[in-house]
């Protein structure tokens, strides 16, 4: 094991691993499949420094199967590899016997721990007969049933996260007042590869890059789905009548909405840009300022965004004027979709989101001609911040995107968006599809888990960590999960 150098090193010595099953009031469309229900994974991991100081840590996130694992396979096959994943790094994640800052420890797991386990898991397929009630999984069809990256990176983000609020909560400091030089005094350079990055971020620290004195509220975005309705007269039956909204209009008029995100189908152009027309046309008439059109990865020529763009700037150029970015019209991995998206960005912006998997994609995409970034701390906090480092140090604006963040999953979501310096506040909408989940952490974050006036209040973090002030959150947790 290497020593604890600083004072403040700190050291893993324990994790613990919860899933708490989450219900949807309402469908959330993603690509080809619908997500009704959620497993959000828990993590609690405690750290000790060289004076024999410990703490503990939390992360959380969905294992959005839908999202991160788009495919043909069963879905409880890939729910169930997803949960074994996360079994498989509460298990080994203390073996690797990682020192350090936070950020170091994080960066070494995604370089060092996740290629590792990922192998280990394609070679072994998850036990599908384990004490946690697994029902049997039949093996599936090839070639797709390996565990894709942004899947090993979500489920590895929960503890990523917990690494990250251990490391304030040892410290008695603010997480993100330990991104300085007093706690870390590495440059970049040591955390990117390649001779021309190491260059490039030669002398360059990591709080240079992150806003400080953060505002204490945020635009927020709200999410229209490809299955929401409209119009009264769309309302069915099995839409919910629990008291929270149904319709965009009066989503808007209680929230104070100003901010629309349009999700699109990516297959049916007519479709697509009537929903534009049809979404834009509320917006207007109900004083929402901002839009953007998420395509949701099934687009394959950037022609179909153009000619659609095209059309709404042609017999529609107030709604046009509204849209503030495209968003990842085209499918996960860049690497296998060359696209050069240049002709959608000379009309807008183009932020990469699914295919932002860490600062190399990231890369990959600037030289296509995205021209910015979507972060999200389900894809781990420390390969967030690296992003962020790599598109500010390239010009490229961001975003910050919700995985739909229930429970303590949406602090350090909002606290990223806070630091990063987005260019419109940030999406959430956990309290669209599951509002009741977060009742718990509502009790002490009033202002995160509603949408007033427009914004997100962030007045109520704690002084340690992401500032969870978890021992003020009376929520009752299932049994911790071991491996077999």
């Amino acid at each position: 094991m290497n020593p604890l150098i600083r004072p403040t090193d700190m050291r893993i010595v324990e994790t613990q691993l919860h899933f708490l099953p989450v219900q949807t009031r309402m469908p959330l469309k993603f690509g080809h499949e619908s997500l009704s229900s959620v497993t959000c994974a828990r993590a609690k991991i405690t750290v000790e420094n060289r004076q024999g100081h410990r703490a503990t840590g939390w992360g959380e996130t969905p294992l959005s199967v839908q999202w991160v694992w788009p495919s043909d396979l069963p879905y409880e096959y890939r729910h169930q590899c997803l949960k074994s994943f996360a079994q498989k790094i509460a298990d080994q994640l203390p073996l690797l016997d990682l020192t350090g800052h936070a950020f170091e420890i994080g960066h070494d797991l995604i370089e060092i721990g996740l290629p590792k386990w990922q192998a280990e898991f394609a070679a072994q397929k998850p036990n599908t007969q384990s004490h946690t009630n697994v029902t049997s999984i039949h093996s599936p069809p090839e070639p797709d049933s390996e565990l894709p990256h942004l899947a090993a990176l979500v489920v590895a983000s929960v503890f990523d996260q917990a690494i990250h609020d251990a490391f304030g909560n040892l410290n008695q400091i603010d997480i993100y007042r330990t991104y300085g030089r007093d706690f870390l005094p590495r440059p970049l350079s040591d955390f990117f590869t390649g001779a021309a990055q190491r260059s490039l971020f030669q002398d360059r620290f990591l709080d240079e890059f992150l806003i400080h004195g953060p505002p204490s509220t945020l635009p927020v975005w709200h999410l229209v789905g490809g299955l929401d309705p409209l119009t009264q007269d769309q309302i069915r039956p099995e839409h919910p009548t629990d008291g929270h909204p149904v319709l965009l209009r009066d989503w808007i008029r209680r929230d104070g909405i100003r901010c629309l995100k349009i999700k699109l189908q990516g297959n049916n152009s007519t479709w697509d840009y009537q929903r534009l027309v049809d979404i834009g046309t509320i917006a207007q008439t109900e004083g929402a300022t901002h839009l953007s059109a998420d395509f949701n990865c099934t687009v394959s020529e950037p022609d179909y965004v153009n000619e659609i763009l095209d059309h709404l700037k042609r017999d529609h150029p107030a709604i046009w004027n509204q849209l503030l970015y495209v968003e990842q019209p085209f499918g996960y991995e860049l690497a296998q979709h060359r696209i050069d998206v240049r002709s959608v960005a000379n009309r807008k912006p183009i932020f990469l989101d699914e295919s932002a998997h860490d600062w190399r994609q990231v890369q990959l995409g600037h030289q296509l001609g995205w021209t910015g970034v979507a972060l999200k701390t389900c894809k781990t906090q420390t390969g967030a911040l690296l992003s962020l480092c790599w598109a500010k140090m390239h010009q490229m604006p961001l975003m910050v995107q919700d995985l739909t963040n229930p429970m303590l999953a949406q602090i350090p979501h909002v606290r990223l968006a806070a630091h990063a310096g987005t260019i419109m506040g940030v999406e959430s909408n956990a309290m669209q599809f599951y509002p009741d989940a977060s009742s718990c952490e509502a009790k002490i974050h009033p202002g995160l888990y509603q949408r007033r006036e427009g914004v997100l209040k962030l007045d109520t973090f704690g002084e340690t960590g992401f500032g969870y002030r978890i021992d003020e959150i009376h929520r009752a947790l299932p049994a911790p999960q071991t491996l077999d």
